[in-house]
């Protein structure tokens, strides 16, 4: 299994790197924007003459070469289920100062978002399907939520901060 670091890179997005088992050294730059840098680089002690190598990926392109350097069905399918008007898929990774480190995963439903789905929390190798609401969510857990754009902003405004944000009227049901 490939040592994958990752690194918050404020107001940017995250940095994902990994060495390859030839000593060559592999980053992903994953933007808040949705587009992506793919990068080679070296440290100090690797000597001047190594390449380097920056390419800038969109979203599509990054997608394109996930699947080339195989990506299953999943991916697919899973795109195709984020292609439906209002419905939204996102992975929401916690980190060791996020407030839903240490904490109970909770429903949905009883912290204010009602038509949230927390489909699964994949914490290392393995995936834990529809976990139930006394599941412990740890630091590096990353949590695959489904529901309209809004509300999984909102929840992972929550799963940050602990705070939920006032009912806004997009929210209510339809005569309500």
């Amino acid at each position: 299994m490939v040592d994958v670091r990752r690194v918050k890179l404020p107001g940017v997005g995250v940095l994902h790197t990994f060495v390859t088992d030839d000593g060559g050294k592999v980053g992903v730059i994953a933007h808040r924007s949705g587009h992506s840098d793919l990068i080679t680089f070296s440290d100090h002690e690797d000597g001047t003459d190594v390449t380097k190598v920056s390419l800038r990926l969109n979203e599509d392109e990054a997608h394109t070469l996930a699947e080339l350097l195989g990506g299953t069905q999943i991916t697919e399918t899973l795109t195709a289920l984020d292609q439906i008007p209002g419905l939204s898929i996102d992975w929401f990774t916690v980190d060791y100062d996020d407030y839903i480190a240490g904490q109970q995963l909770g429903a949905p439903g009883d912290r204010g978002f009602v038509g949230l789905t927390v489909v699964a929390v994949v914490r290392g190798d393995s995936a834990n399907p529809a976990p139930a609401p006394d599941f412990k969510v740890f630091p590096g857990d990353t949590l695959v939520v489904a529901g309209t754009p809004e509300k999984v902003a909102k929840a992972f405004s929550f799963f940050r901060t602990g705070e939920v944000a006032a009912r806004v009227a997009a929210d209510a049901p339809p005569g309500g």
